[in-house]
């Protein structure tokens, strides 16, 4: 048999069923962004990487009012988060280059929300070939960057989008 060892994914398992707060309010109440993986602030949105990710540069765009529900957020709280989407979307053109990206929500546990109770959109950056038997058979996905580069990347990438409005 053999084995491929992720011992990051055991932090991943252990947060599984947390029920103690909820991780896109305990980042924004945090003072460091690097740490709690916050790469924007707005006043109604915020951009956050993914800290258990399905593809290097996987991100959200989430409402910064707790709520969990698009029939319970404001249209300026949801106009905001789009345009976030928008930002990060070119941030990944420009930092990694994908040939396409699946931009989503899951609203509800049995639609795959893994954080029910505040609304967030998921962008991932997909490639052509980055799909594999990894996933199929292993229900494994192997990142080829640090969620660190992977900051460092789209830092460098949303700054750069700041400057050119």
């Amino acid at each position: 048999m053999e084995r491929l060892w992720a011992p990051w994914r055991m932090s991943y398992v252990g947060a599984a069923d947390r029920t103690d707060g909820c991780l896109f309010c305990d980042a924004l109440a945090s003072s460091d962004d690097r740490k709690v993986l916050v790469l924007l602030r707005r006043p109604l949105a915020f951009l956050i990487l993914n800290a258990f990710p399905y593809a290097s540069g996987h991100l959200m765009a989430a409402l910064t009012r707790h709520v969990g529900t698009v029939g319970k957020a404001t249209p300026a709280e949801l106009g905001l988060t789009m345009a976030l989407v928008q930002t990060a979307l070119r941030a990944l053109d420009r930092a990694y280059r994908p040939d396409g990206y699946n931009v989503g929500i899951n609203q509800g546990r049995v639609a795959g929300a893994g954080v029910e109770g505040h609304l967030h959109i998921h962008v991932v950056p997909r490639w052509n070939g980055d799909t594999n038997f990894m996933p199929v058979f292993g229900d494994v996905r192997v990142l080829p960057e640090s969620l660190d580069a992977t900051y460092d990347r789209l830092s460098a990438a949303l700054a750069s989008d700041e400057h050119h409005g």
